[in-house]
């Protein structure tokens, strides 16, 4: 009996995640948004407070809003559930549940001539998404005020084309009144989406790699989360089989739980000695 891969395996939960978090289906037909009670619980995962769908709210604007307000509160909720996942998952949350990631995913699959970004250049664009998160997530929501004494989510507003996708084009497919007030800003927002959809056809998970602040944040906790995998060193023929394999870029036999692992299993489908496992437990329990 042929085994299911993992990439199949995490293509349903990815799914499944999606579904879940925007199970508002009458949220998109009537073009409104969820009122109920569990919006006030963050979800892991970039997913717009503003989809019709969505079922909770996103951590990033529920940061950014904390933070920005007419008195800035530090955000202990938000962040507790942040380090919660990122202790128990790490990028896990990145390459199994986040809805926008899997787009991504999908995107990559079209069949056009895929690119590469120059080793030396991607080296550097990788830490542009501690910027965002650092500057427009952080620090700008707070530090810069209009004459009200109120901040802006900078990253919601200029930057994050997951609630465009999400939130901005559904919205203004159902409400007239919406398409008739649109401006340069939405202009711009939908320019960074098409631009990120162009990319992800031809480069896997651009926005993931350079400029999530989500994936920023959760990738500190990843050397060090219960879930994590491990090359059995006395198996491994070094015939770098899964590093070609994996699409993240990351060096498998030499920092396997790399910040930039989403800990998608590609490396263990490519494996022919079968010596890359899951350690669950800070044990080194084999999964």
């Amino acid at each position: 009996m042929k085994k299911i891969t993992n990439e199949k395996k995490r293509n349903l939960i990815q799914l499944a995640a999606a579904v879940l978090i925007n199970g508002y289906a009458a949220g998109f037909r009537k073009g409104t948004i969820f009122t109920g009670k569990s919006k006030a619980v963050c979800v892991p995962v970039l997913n717009c407070y503003s989809c019709p769908g969505a079922l909770g709210a996103c951590p990033i604007g529920s940061l950014q809003s904390l933070l920005s307000g007419y008195h800035t509160r530090i955000p202990f909720y938000v962040l507790g559930t942040l380090m919660l996942f990122g202790v128990l998952l790490g990028r896990v949350v990145c390459g199994f549940l986040c809805p926008f990631g899997w787009i991504q995913d999908l995107l990559y699959k079209i069949p056009v001539k895929k690119g590469n970004v120059p080793k030396k250049a991607d080296r550097y664009l990788r830490y542009l998404k501690y910027v965002v998160l650092f500057l427009l997530v952080i620090l700008l929501p707070v530090v810069i005020r209009d004459e009200f004494g109120f901040g802006t989510t900078w990253f919601c507003k200029y930057v994050c084309p997951a609630g465009t996708l999400g939130a901005g084009l559904p919205l203004l497919a159902g409400n007239v009144g919406l398409r008739q007030s649109i401006g340069a800003l939405f202009g711009w927002k939908l320019t960074v989406l098409i631009m990120i959809v162009i990319l992800s056809v031809m480069i896997y998970r651009p926005f993931c790699k350079y400029l999530c602040p989500l994936g920023a944040f959760y990738s500190f906790f990843n050397k060090f989360s219960f879930y994590r995998l491990a090359v059995d060193k006395e198996r491994c023929v070094d015939c770098k089989a899964c590093e070609r394999a994996c699409k993240m870029g990351v060096e498998v036999t030499k920092e396997i739980n790399s910040p930039e692992c989403i800990r998608c299993g590609a490396c263990m489908d490519a494996c022919p000695k079968n010596c890359i496992h899951k350690e669950r437990l800070s044990k080194g329990k084999k999964g």
